[in-house]
Parts: C-alpha cells; sequence; structure tokens
C-alpha cells in the first residue's frame, strides 16, 4: 500500500463513494451499540481485545466478528476513544505502536506522537502539538488493513453524533480536573451537564456534534482533508484562537515515521518493543533482556524475583539518563540498547541477596501519566499494541471551537510528552505466530508493570488475569525506594527489606492491557486470553472461534 500522504483524487473518490454504500441509518447503527453496552465478555469473538475504555472494545469486536483485521479493529477502536476518552486519546493527540503482519510474519512499530510545531509564538498563551494520531491510523490501515476506511470511521461517527453515555474511564479523567477544566468556555459547551451543575458525570448522556462533523469529513474525504484540506484550515485557526500554536504547513508536512522495532530474543520467540521517542518501551528492552539473559529470571527463587525485579529497574532507568535526549531522541543506538552484551554490563554488581544503588543514580524526572492504550489481535494471527496521548490530561485544556477536538499540549518540559509510552508484541516469525501483546500507561512505572506480566505469562506460564491481579512493585532509582502496591504480603516486603530496600506504599501502580497465547496463534485459541487491568476501567473480550 502507498503512505497515507501519496493520495491521489481517484482514492478520495472512491472513498467518498464507499460511504455512501453503507447502507444503514446512523441513528440506527448508534442504537444498536447502545444496546450492546450490556454484553457478556465472555461473548465469542474472532480475536482477543483489552482496552481502557470499554465501547472501544465493542466496536473492535464488531469489527473483527465483520471480518476486519485486529488492525482495523484498532483503527475503529482508537476513533472511538477519541469520542468517549478524548482527554488521553483526542483527535488533537498522537501515539505508537507496535504492529505484527500475520501473513508474512513481520513486526515492525510506527511513531505518530504530537510532536512540536516548527515554531511557538510569543503569542501563544498555551503552546500546543502537531497531532498525530489520524495519520498514524490510517497509515496503519492503508497497509494492513482489510475493510473500507468510511467502515473504520463509521462507528465513531455515529456515536459523536447520536450520543454515548458518558464512561466511568471518562468521568473519572473529567473529575481529576473538574474545576480547572470548568474554566474553560470551550470545554463547558461540550462537557457541562445540562443543569450547570458541573461536568457530565458517569452515565450522563453526551453529544458531540461538532467532532461528528470532523469525523464525517474524514470518513469521506480521509485525512487528506485533516491535514491539507477545509478541516485544516479551521483547526489552524480553533487552535491558534484557543491560544494553541498550530500553522497550515505544520499540518500538512506531518508524517508517521515506520521504524524497526527493539528486539530482544527469547527461546525462540522475539519480543518487539517500540523504540523512542516513546522511551518506556526502550527502558522495558532492557529489563526484560536483563532478565532473559543466562535465563537470570528462571533461575531466580521465587521469594527474589521482585528483588531482581526492581534491580534490573533501577538500572534500565539509570541508563535512560545517560542516552536520552531532551527531544526523547537517543545519544547511542536505540536498537542496541537491550543487546545482550550491554546489559549484562548494566546487571554488573548485581547481588541476589542484597540490593546494590545504581551509580551514578539518575535524575529525577516528572512523567506523563496521562495516556490510553490497548492490545488486540485476530484469528489470523495479526496483531496491534497501541498507546496514545495528549501530552498531558487533557491537553492544554481547550478544545479547537468549531472542530470539538481537544487540543494536545506542548511536549517537553513539566512531564509533558511520550517518554513514558512502550506497547510490545511477542511473535515467532519463523511460524508467524504471535504470543503476546501488550501496551502499559501510567507513568514511569509502565515499563516496570509491562515487564512484570511479561515474565510472569511468557515465563512461569501463569494465567494472565492471576498476573494482572497480583500487587506490584517498582523502582526508578531516583528516590533510592522501592514503591508497591498495598496489600503486597508480608512476606514479600520482608524480603524486600532483608535484602536492603527502602519500601513505600502506594495505591496502584500503572495499567496494563494484554493479550496472551500460550501456544500462539493462529493456533489454539483456547489458550489466549484477554486482560484489561483492574486497576482502570477497562474491558476486554477474550479469544474464541
Amino acid at each position: 500500500m502507498r503512505p497515507w500522504r501519496q493520495f491521489t483524487v481517484s482514492f478520495i473518490m472512491a472513498l467518498a463513494l464507499g460511504a455512501c454504500e453503507l447502507g444503514k441509518d446512523f441513528k440506527e447503527l448508534a442504537e444498536g451499540l447502545r444496546k450492546q453496552d450490556n454484553v457478556s465478555t465472555k461473548d465469542i469473538i474472532k480475536g482477543g481485545i483489552a482496552a481502557d475504555e470499554p465501547r472501544a472494545v465493542r466496536v473492535g469486536r464488531d469489527i473483527l466478528d465483520g471480518g476486519g483485521s485486529a488492525v482495523d479493529a484498532a483503527a475503529a477502536m482508537y476513533l472511538t476513544m477519541a469520542v468517549t476518552l478524548p482527554s488521553s486519546a483526542g483527535l488533537g493527540g498522537g501515539g505508537v505502536c507496535v504492529v505484527h503482519d500475520g501473513w508474512t510474519g513481520n513486526t515492525e512499530a510506527i511513531d505518530f506522537l504530537a510532536r512540536p510545531p516548527k515554531s511557538v509564538p510569543a503569542a501563544a498563551t498555551r503552546p500546543s502539538a502537531v497531532p498525530g494520531n489520524v495519520g498514524g491510523f490510517f497509515a496503519m490501515h492503508a497497509k494492513y488493513g482489510r475493510l473500507r476506511w468510511p467502515q473504520i470511521v463509521a462507528p465513531a461517527e455515529n456515536l459523536a453524533r447520536f450520543g454515548i453515555n458518558v464512561s466511568r474511564a471518562f468521568a473519572t479523567d473529567l473529575g481529576q480536573a473538574e474545576e480547572a477544566l470548568m474554566a474553560e468556555p470551550s470545554i463547558r459547551e461540550i462537557f457541562a451537564r445540562a443543569d450547570g451543575s458541573g461536568l457530565v458525570k458517569e452515565g450522563d448522556p453526551l453529544k458531540q456534534v461538532e467532532l461528528a462533523a470532523v469525523l464525517s469529513r474524514l470518513r469521506s474525504l480521509g485525512p487528506a482533508d485533516f491535514y491539507s484540506g477545509e478541516t485544516a484550515r479551521k483547526l489552524v485557526e480553533a487552535v491558534n484562537s484557543a491560544g494553541g500554536s498550530l500553522t497550515f504547513d505544520d499540518l500538512n508536512s506531518y508524517h508517521p515515521i515506520w521504524s524497526p522495532a527493539i528486539v530482544v530474543p527469547f527461546k525462540g520467540l522475539l519480543t518487539h518493543f517500540a523504540p523512542p521517542p516513546a522511551a518506556a518501551g526502550a527502558v522495558a528492552a532492557e529489563m526484560w533482556s536483563m532478565l532473559v539473559n543466562d535465563d537470570r529470571y528462571e533461575d531466580t527463587a521465587p521469594e527474589a524475583r521482585n528483588h531482581l525485579l526492581v534491580e534490573t529497574a533501577s538500572r534500565a532507568f539509570a541508563d535512560r539518563g545517560q542516552w536520552l535526549r531532551e527531544d526523547g531522541t537517543g545519544s547511542v543506538d536505540v536498537f542496541a540498547l537491550a543487546a545482550p552484551e550491554r546489559t549484562g554490563k548494566l546487571m554488573a554488581g548485581y547481588r541476589e541477596d542484597r540490593h546494590v544503588p545504581v551509580t551514578p543514580a539518575p535524575a529525577q524526572r516528572q512523567e506523563n501519566p496521562s495516556a490510553s492504550g490497548f492490545a488486540v489481535i485476530d484469528q489470523d494471527g495479526y496483531g496491534v499494541a497501541c498507546v496514545m496521548t495528549m501530552n498531558n490530561l487533557f491537553g492544554i485544556g481547550r478544545v479547537a471551537s468549531g472542530a470539538g477536538v481537544m487540543i494536545a499540549a506542548l511536549p517537553g518540559k513539566g512531564g509533558r510528552g511520550p517518554t513514558s509510552l512502550g506497547p510490545v508484541l511477542i511473535t515467532d516469525e519463523s511460524q508467524r505466530l504471535i504470543f503476546f501483546a501488550g501496551a502499559a500507561t501510567g507513568g514511569v512505572a509502565a515499563p516496570t508493570a509491562l515487564v512484570s506480566i511479561i515474565a510472569g505469562t511468557q515465563i512461569d506460564e501463569t494465567p494472565l488475569e492471576d498476573v494482572m491481579n497480583a500487587k506490584r512493585v517498582h523502582h526508578s532509582g531516583a528516590p533510592d525506594m522501592v514503591y508497591y502496591e498495598q496489600g503486597l504480603s508480608d512476606a514479600e516486603l520482608k524480603n524486600l527489606a532483608k535484602r536492603g530496600h527502602t519500601v513505600a506504599a502506594t495505591k496502584t501502580l500503572a495499567r496494563v492491557n494484554a493479550v496472551s497465547c500460550f501456544d500462539g496463534l493462529p493456533g489454539k485459541p483456547e489458550q489466549c486470553s484477554a486482560r484489561t487491568d483492574p486497576r482502570g476501567f477497562g474491558d476486554q473480550m477474550n479469544v474464541g472461534f
């Protein structure tokens, strides 16, 4: 397939004609989605899905059930989340995915982050980023999708136009910033309750007519309109009027970036991590390399594994402080970060019986905890793991009036940006099988949580549900302290303390959405399980045929 920027008039016309063939009344489709709110997560479908927002899971299920691939489902799920969870997945934001082609066995990463504009004018009171989500998911669909683009966009358009009931996930985000958001007229106009008693709450109806109009043009014209057409011009005007920083040239010149993943071999399988600027992928890759090289994790007694996990985490974060530049790029070859000879040196001095502080200790830095993610695989072995962000919860806290698009914040200082993003896939390229898809969010602890899930499922062969429910630990090296989730057993705490760790309790450590298949897909679907993190408010659909 050609890249998304290489549109032809005939292709755009084909999309528009395809939209006319949908043949179903939009309102009827929206009502159908509402009725599906109470479906069981045990329904048999043609794939496995886990995501931070329940409605997106249902849309993904419908796409898979209608013959779409995991990539089709991923694109439709994202666009749904742009309607149902715009706090972290709005059209103005960006993200990163790892994609596995079940036909060729190839796996690659795509970066469509919300990047800085070419310049930030002095008049910008709330500097903003260049939107990447639309281009990124269209690029994936153009390369790996099966269904027509209008079929991918239609569910989100319907939900925006005819309304949704606010999910607990979105209501929770609104509650975290309600006072600041209520001060913004562009936010109140869309998200305030009709009686003026604050922002919408869980279960409240919500329509986004202006966003539906943008999605309608996206359905019929493709992303060309969003990046270089009438929608682009409207966005530029609205973003700058809101105090942001965006030019038509910024939009017109934006393009997603395909790249190899960071690969860590493990017992005949390949673990693929997203590369920087999604730096959490590189951190997780280093941790995973330290755990699997020389069978270190397998040869470690169960009571010492939390100690091993946090020791690898502190070393990976300390190393990140050495190679990660301020702009998110690496000062070394990022694809060699997890090479065995390199991570072996990072583990020099490791002791199983006691904590060894890292030197030099990494500087403390703020991390962006606001992101959303999902994982999806299909019966043909295609898989996608994605994480999206607005670079801050609700981006700049304003909407592009007239377009209904939440505006992403400028990445950079203050913890804003993609540093904590890092999806992963585990595959057998020779057999063209996929074994695991996972996406972690929640800030600095995201890579540690993701690696703990991978180790539990892929090495211990523990059921995914049990690994998800287990209490987590984390150590970023700064401060020199192990954070643990409340409820971690006394025995585990004593094992950490006797090895010299200082510990501190916290409520939760990151969120993970994952699909795990012990025998790989295509294979035995009964060996697969999809799980959303109980620490969030998402949903999952298990694999079945």
